[in-house]
């Protein structure tokens, strides 16, 4: 399995989430580790010295108004736990104010399908929500979808443990067509991605 005009997706990894010990989810150390080692393998592959298919990775961001929550732009709830470097096309950051990216930004499918992608893999926070709707959202509009496992988490919900609905979200993308990976596979899958000849 060739991850060719790949997306990779970095779902509101954002410091309420993911670093405030106050206020992050149960799996947040995990995900920011997990998180890194993805990020620095794709940063590898996509360096000037490496011959191999750049990977797009898109920072997705979610903001709210002060009435709908505390992810407010320019807040530090509101920050990237890992932000796009500057400078680096194969690098950008897109904005959202609903569950699913595509759905936020209208343009955005397109946009990826001019530049060639055709594979959206996806990470991060929340599983239940932001996760599963952008994963739903790139499978209606034609994309071949990978989600992470051991790469996205959430909160405990009533009854149910972080964990478990991870369990629940995977299986139901699978049930609508995506399919699940585990993070670790997919980093040697694309570092063993066959050079431009």
């Amino acid at each position: 399995m060739a991850f060719h005009n790949t997306a990779l997706f970095v779902i509101d990894i954002q410091k309420e989430l993911a670093s405030d010990p106050k206020t992050e989810i149960p799996y947040a150390s995990r995900i920011r580790d997990v998180g890194q080692q993805i990020l620095s393998t794709v940063r590898g592959l996509n360096s000037p010295t490496e011959r191999k298919t750049p990977i797009l990775i898109v920072f997705v961001q979610h903001e709210e108004k002060p009435e709908e929550g505390t992810l407010v732009r320019g807040s530090e709830a509101w920050k990237l736990v890992f932000e796009p470097r500057e400078g680096v096309a194969e690098e950008i950051l897109v904005a959202k104010h609903t569950r699913d990216t595509l759905e936020s930004n209208p343009h955005l499918a397109e946009e990826l399908k001019g530049k060639g992608v055709e594979h959206i893999v996806t990470f991060g926070i929340q599983s239940e929500c932001c996760v599963k709707s952008t994963s739903e959202g790139a499978l209606k509009a034609g994309f071949k979808v990978t989600l992470l496992q051991g790469a996205h988490s959430t909160y405990d919900a009533g009854s149910k443990t972080a964990a478990e609905i991870e369990g629940e979200v995977e299986e139901g993308l699978r049930s609508n067509g995506a399919q699940l990976l585990d993070w670790k596979q997919c980093a040697e899958l694309w570092e063993g991605t066959p050079a431009h000849v």
